[in-house]
């Protein structure tokens, strides 16, 4: 029976496989036009005569509060000629950054037919690591100065955590995340849980919509940090259920597990070892499971609440 019972198991499994190597084909004919604006390049080789013509070009780019002389300045300051130098030179080259928002772009476009390319414009920004990427219903901006690689001299002075993810890989994750708040409906979060399967939903969007990227780079972890989660995923339930954590209301629990952080905080000797964001994580595998156990298509389950989700999924952490 047990032998009959891993047969069965492993046929679903394979013919999930099948199916989902179906739909991605399905998905590489899409057609989509992407053309990647390097504004970051334009204004910084652009003289103060140039200014007029850039405003006119990106006008949206540009404050009517912040006078042109601003502007002007800012081309001939050394500090940004330096940034914007550091970033040509480590984006010189930006064709697997645009091959990756092209399939994003083409399975956003199958998940929602009504689903229209925007422009995609990269920028620099100070770097401004809390808006690396934003997204319109008409423009994408990029920011290119908090990708330059976590051990950039630039980011001194920023913690490792949050420095750890200002690289390129992160882009498209980053981006697809913009998006999925896009089609993502919950209502106000009240639970832990409730902000748990907000961000399950989101990189399970992830999973749908990326997959060409790996689990690290969705949720922003190190391998080492993923593979810690894994292992310790019956450990870190326990840990919510005993204390009776997933229904409960308390403000604090969302810094603890919730926020980025440079760890979780069980308030245990393990608190060092372990990544932060591990309450993202477990909302994660809650989400997986409930796809995994109910026929739901996914821009269904997008707006589904917090306790049908949990209460369908069948969630068993793994061993």
């Amino acid at each position: 029976m047990k032998n009959a019972g891993f047969l069965i198991v492993l046929l679903l499994f394979f013919s999930a496989c099948k199916e989902d190597n179906q739909i991605e084909k399905e998905i590489s004919k899409i057609v989509v036009d992407v053309n990647i604006e390097r504004f970051d390049l334009a204004f910084g080789t652009a003289q103060p005569g140039d200014l007029p013509k850039l405003k006119a070009e990106y006008p949206f780019l540009f404050s009517e509060r912040i006078p042109d002389s601003v502007w002007v300045e800012r081309m001939k300051d050394t500090l940004q000629n330096e940034l914007v130098a550091e970033v040509k030179s480590t984006f010189s080259n930006f064709n697997n950054e645009q091959q990756a928002i092209e399939s994003l772009f083409q399975h956003l476009k199958y998940y929602d037919t009504s689903f229209k390319v925007s422009r995609v414009i990269t920028v620099t920004s100070d770097v401004d690591y809390r808006n690396k990427t934003i997204v319109t219903d008409t423009i994408v901006l990029i920011s290119l100065d908090t990708y330059l690689g976590s051990d950039h001299h630039f980011y001194e002075g920023i913690q490792k955590f949050l420095t750890q993810n200002m690289k390129r890989s992160q882009i498209v994750s980053d981006l697809a995340a913009n998006y999925a708040e896009q089609y993502i409906f919950q209502e106000d979060p009240k639970t832990l849980l409730d902000d748990m399967v907000y961000f399950g939903k989101q990189l399970y969007f992830k999973d749908k919509m990326i997959p060409f990227t790996s689990d690290a780079d969705k949720i922003g972890y190190t391998e080492e940090q993923l593979a810690w989660a894994a292992e310790n995923e019956s450990e870190i339930w326990r840990y919510f259920i005993e204390r009776e954590l997933l229904f409960s209301t308390d403000n604090s629990l969302a810094s603890r597990f919730i926020a980025d952080a440079p760890f979780s905080k069980f308030y245990l000797e393990l608190d060092s070892e372990s990544p932060g964001r591990l309450g993202q994580y477990m909302g994660w595998q809650i989400v997986r499971a409930y796809m995994n156990t109910n026929d739901v298509p996914l821009m269904e389950m997008l707006q589904k609440n917090a306790d049908e989700i949990f209460n369908k999924s069948k969630f068993k952490p793994r061993k």
